[in-house]
């Protein structure tokens, strides 16, 4: 049981403080900033021309994740610059907010595939790992722990050499997409239900909705107001494209929306990308989610998008994959979640 669990700094033997990673011959580390959220902006779009080349992570998104008030960069990430003062490497170790059942540091980051088979994802998986064990090392939380990376199947490089470090595969989380230019089958509503547009004026019953949802999901836990409250303020989220299901005036259900267009060049078409489908529990097996997908897929269309895509756990428990399926997407590339259990 988790409450017989002693708390992490008893469990995990703090760790020698991690030195700065060695280096190969024209490479030096330093602290991560705030600041260099341009610099790993271009180094991710490098990046993403290898392992995932249909997005890549915007300087929007990148600012914001430095900027998270639980985030501290220059104590926790590494920028890896060759003689030119160019970014080839970078690293971040994050532990979100607000654990409930478990405590989860994630490993961010990457290596520019010009600079791979050097040595430097090594060293710098190596020094974020032992970032984590230290942070762990420091939790008065009885909790399980994991320390989670993330592997790309076109990356075979990243995930051999998570497991060298002694992670194992613990997940698959399948990229489906929906071509538009089919009409989505109608689908009905359950008795009693409304769909509305994302208002500002619904976002704290929405997370909640939302937390309540994601219980039972692998490795998920509650979105803390900060965090919510941060996706808002993107420039790609989009309330006109996200829609919320009302039972009265609770809150049953949702889908989130981002559009990027910088990804429409990478991916050949103009595409919208689903982040959040959720119904409560005792909303589902009615075919709320079916309902507002659909909802979702033809406001797509109107708004004239050309594709939807979305991210899903392949073991996803409410069934999720076979409402995608129906609906016309498909798979096109899977990533790997990682771990190490503490």
């Amino acid at each position: 049981m988790i409450d017989e669990l002693p708390p992490l700094r008893e469990r995990v033997p703090p760790p020698e403080p991690p030195e700065p990673p060695g280096a190969p011959t024209g490479i030096r580390w330093r602290p991560l900033s705030i600041e260099d959220a341009p610099a790993v902006t271009e180094l991710a779009e490098r990046i993403s021309a290898r392992d995932h080349p249909t997005w890549s992570e915007s300087l929007d998104e990148i600012s914001d994740e430095l900027g998270h008030s639980w985030v501290d960069p220059v104590r926790d990430g590494l920028l890896a610059l060759d003689d030119d003062g160019t970014a080839v490497a970078w690293g971040l170790v994050v532990a979100p907010p607000e654990p409930e059942s478990l405590v989860r540091v994630i490993l961010f980051g990457g290596v520019d595939p010009a600079h791979r088979g050097r040595g430097i994802g090594h060293r710098l998986l190596a020094w974020q790992h032992a970032r984590a064990r230290a942070m762990l090392a420091e939790s008065a939380l009885a909790l399980p722990a994991w320390v989670l990376s993330y592997a790309a199947d076109r990356a075979p490089e990243h995930g051999a050499m998570l497991r060298r470090a002694g992670f194992e595969p613990a997940r698959y989380f399948t990229t489906l997409e929906c071509d538009l230019a089919a009409p989505t089958p109608p689908v009905a509503l359950p008795d009693g239900v409304r769909l509305v547009a994302f208002d500002a004026a619904l976002s704290e019953a929405v997370r909640a909705a939302k937390n309540a949802a994601f219980a039972d999901h692998w490795g998920s836990q509650p979105a803390s107001r900060e965090g919510w409250e941060s996706m808002q303020g993107l420039s790609s989220f989009r309330r006109d494209l996200s829609r919320v299901a009302l039972d009265g005036d609770t809150v049953v259900g949702f889908v989130v929306t981002e559009v990027n267009e910088d990804d429409w060049v990478r991916q050949g078409s103009r595409s919208g990308y689903i982040g959040l489908v959720g119904t409560v529990r005792e909303w589902r097996g009615r075919g709320l989610a079916s309902a507002l997908l659909a909802e979702v897929l033809n406001a797509y269309r109107a708004a004239g998008l050309e594709r939807a895509v979305l991210d899903v756990d392949a073991d996803n428990p409410t069934g999720a994959v076979g409402v995608y399926t129906r609906l016309g997407f498909e798979a096109t590339a899977r990533d790997v979640s990682y771990r190490v259990v503490y």
